[in-house]
């Protein structure tokens, strides 16, 4: 008789993740992840293993591994669908896992000033995504854009899929309009020039993919900011246009910065954090910037009240304060060691 070989576990993972519509950053991140839990355990089989082997492993990222928790969490997430999707079973409660520390982090924000320097050392195509990234969109959301998501009459641009699945509106600033037309117009004659050379069409979200995907050749469907070249889609094998790879936005701004003298640590994602920390300085109430964020919760937002450093009722230092009538001017007649003359 014939013998068939049992499929691999990571094929059987990658099924049940694309059958869920699971994006393919979370789907390369799970089997990551997998793999490491299997490797950890000496490469035993998971059906074999269970919570305990689980709740080790948690563990042991936190101890020796020194993740952060939501490093460990997005482990732990993919563990529980493995275990509950692909293998048919119900871990119980995890005990004694050591949770990896949260710790409060500042987010790096430059001033409106700053933002401009570097947005003038940028070119092209890389300085239109830094300007949409001051719109509070992270870079994979900047980077999924589609022609359609544009309103120049609104001034608005939709992000479709962001974290957490989820769709909203954020602001397309006034200085965005005029280089984003000239951008679309060129895009539109070099999407002609594709259509008349036949050349494949861009990848598409897995359920337009299924119910139309004439789509991929259509122009409202085409990337905001496309890449050079064609690829292979992960997916089913086909070519396929994708957009700018995000290590090329990352290398460019980086670079901008420097050029642009800020000795501050600076990426993609300081631009969201920019927008956020400027509108509340503006006075911008902390229910709206969560809305144009995209934050499933306000407390997320509340970081950036203590990040802003200016606007109304931003605190003062004390040395900034008036002097009253009488009162000695700090460093004003101070002598030489530091202490006051007598």
């Amino acid at each position: 008789m014939p013998q068939f070989s049992r499929p691999l576990l990571s094929d059987v993972v990658r099924k049940q993740l694309r059958l869920r519509h699971y994006s393919l950053r979370t789907e390369s991140a799970y089997l990551s992840w997998i793999r490491r839990f299997v490797r950890f355990h000496g490469r035993r089989h998971p059906r074999r293993m269970g919570a305990r082997e689980v709740a080790e492993f948690l563990s042991w990222l936190a101890t020796e591994g020194k993740v952060s928790a939501s490093t460990q969490n997005q482990a732990l997430q993919a563990l529980l669908f493995l275990y509950r999707h692909v293998l048919g079973m119900e871990l119980p409660q995890l005990e004694g896992v050591v949770r990896a520390r949260r710790p409060r982090r500042m987010p790096v924000v430059l001033t409106r000033d700053e933002v401009l320097r570097v947005y003038a050392q940028m070119a092209g195509a890389g300085q239109l995504i830094l300007g949409v990234l001051y719109g509070g969109l992270r870079l994979s959301e900047a980077l999924d854009l589609r022609v359609k998501d544009v309103d120049f009459e609104r001034r608005q641009i939709l992000v479709r899929g962001g974290k957490g699945d989820r769709d909203r509106v954020t602001l397309l600033p006034d200085r965005m309009v005029g280089p984003l037309r000239r951008h679309l117009e060129a895009l539109r004659a070099w999407y002609e020039a594709e259509r008349r050379a036949a050349a494949p069409g861009v990848a598409l979200p897995v359920g337009v993919r299924l119910s139309n995907p004439q789509a991929s050749t259509r122009w409202e469907w085409q990337f905001l900011f496309p890449a050079r070249s064609i690829c292979r889609d992960p997916r089913d094998g086909s070519w396929v246009r994708w957009h700018v790879h995000p290590r090329s936005i990352q290398r460019q701004v980086q670079s901008a910065a420097q050029r642009a003298g800020i000795a501050k640590p600076v990426g993609p994602h300081t631009f969201r954090h920019c927008f956020a920390t400027h509108l509340l300085e503006a006075g911008c109430d902390i229910r709206s910037v969560q809305q144009l964020l995209g934050h499933a919760d306000v407390s997320t937002t509340m970081v950036y009240t203590h990040a802003r450093t200016g606007g109304a009722g931003a605190p003062r230092s004390p040395m900034d304060a008036p002097v009253a009538s009488g009162d000695a001017a700090p460093g004003g007649n101070a002598a030489p060691g530091g202490d006051a003359a007598p």
